[in-house]
């Protein structure tokens, strides 16, 4: 069993940035994505505000060679998941035992609305060619195929912790020899369906959002995705540069309390950090910064400070939710904040959390509000949860 998993390339785009450099910008301009809807057909445009990628599936696709006509969770992931690998530069990549873990929960649900728009109207209009990849696995399998990875692909679809748990899975994958790399993390884009749903719900914001804030009132939805390369500490030894950092921490956790809802007292996010700890062999007092899942809702933030509170009283290290500038990015979300904490590490960046204002009641901390650089960040919690209590925590370390 290998001893260390490590981090070799990383990749994303986001409303912030088209690849990794255009968001180390945003963040340092403190620049946020946020904005009116301008590519989604919906009724909400002018009412509620989305951080959108700001390109058109025309330029996705001119960017990454594949058709205008596949699905936007498909082209966000190619430009994402092909920087992660070329910035890697993995020796000999085609002789290695590789795969391709990645997340998502909206599949091809883009071009399925769209079909379903004529068809409804006529059942002898429409393009099948248009819904033949609506269902999640498919993502995963076009991208593996265009990286020429055959040895291994899956796709895992567990709400808002989607691709933190493609990352560990990734991680088992290579320390128990089944795999010497794997490109991990996830992708999704927005749809009428998710931006319908979460209106539902009554958890938009129609400002901006304001993730921790005693005054929040919900998310704003975004797009995106984000992807990790995690190798073997053999493959480690033939990088022609040095590897970011190391996965030392990750764990699972499933309250199981409502469908939608986090428990009041944060019992999965508790467990969740509490078990990547213990796997990390570090104590909360190690932790450097904490991304936190930070959505921006009355009842996910109240329920992951709560268990904050819990596990890293009284010592709290800097903490922010980078969901201030990408908007929520559902399945995407853990893969684009785990290439945001190896960046930490990398550049020694805590992130703003913006907007913030007032503490919330029941807390004794506050989130980070300015950008800082040339810190000294050597351990990085990244949180992820999802509904039906789906809670992930993970861990990277300097090396």
């Amino acid at each position: 069993m290998s001893s260390s998993v490590y981090i070799a390339g990383v990749g994303a785009i986001s409303a912030i940035g088209n690849n990794v450099a255009e968001h180390l910008a945003s963040f340092k301009n403190e620049e946020a994505g946020m904005g009116d809807i301008t590519l989604l057909d919906t009724i909400h445009r002018k009412k509620l505000p989305v951080a959108e990628v700001k390109l058109s599936n025309d330029e996705l696709a001119a960017i990454t060679g594949l058709p205008a006509n596949i699905s936007r969770t498909t082209l966000l992931s190619m430009v994402a998941a092909n920087e992660a690998l070329t910035d890697a530069a993995i020796p000999d990549f085609g002789s290695l035992r590789t795969g391709f873990v990645s997340a998502n929960s909206v599949g091809g649900m883009d071009k399925s609305e769209d079909f379903f728009i004529d068809f409804l109207a006529d059942n002898n209009k429409g393009k099948l060619r248009n819904v033949f990849d609506h269902e999640c696995g498919s993502m995963t399998e076009t991208i593996a195929d265009k990286l020429g990875i055959s040895d291994f692909m899956t796709t895992i679809s567990t709400a808002c912790s989607s691709s933190a748990n493609a990352i560990f899975y990734a991680a088992r994958l290579i320390k128990n020899d089944v795999l010497d790399v794997v490109i991990a993390g996830g992708t999704d884009a927005l749809t009428k369906f998710t931006l319908n749903g979460f209106n539902t719900l009554m958890i938009l914001d129609k400002e901006f959002c304001k993730p921790f804030d005693e005054h929040r009132e919900g998310l704003n939805l975004g797009e995106g995705a984000g992807y990790v390369v995690l190798v073997s500490e053999k493959v480690m030894q033939t990088l022609k540069k040095a590897p970011y950092c190391v996965l030392s921490g990750y764990n699972n956790s499933n309250d199981a309390y409502h469908q939608t809802a986090s428990s009041p007292d944060g019992t999965g996010s508790y467990l969740a950090m509490q078990g990547a700890l213990r796997k990390s062999g570090l104590t909360p007092a190690d932790i450097d910064y904490i991304n936190l899942h930070g959505t921006g809702t009355p009842n996910n933030d109240s329920a992951e400070g709560t268990a904050i509170k819990r596990l890293f009283d009284p010592y709290y290290p800097p903490m922010s939710s980078t969901k201030s500038y990408t908007g929520h990015t559902l399945g995407a979300s853990g893969g684009i904040e785990a290439v945001f904490s190896v960046l930490a590490i990398k550049h020694g960046i805590i992130y703003p959390n913006l907007r913030f204002e007032t503490r919330m009641d029941e807390l004794p901390f506050e989130p980070q509000t300015k950008y800082l650089s040339g810190q000294d960040i050597k351990n990085v919690m990244s949180n992820s949860f999802g509904f039906g209590g789906n809670c992930t925590s993970l861990i990277f370390s300097r090396i």
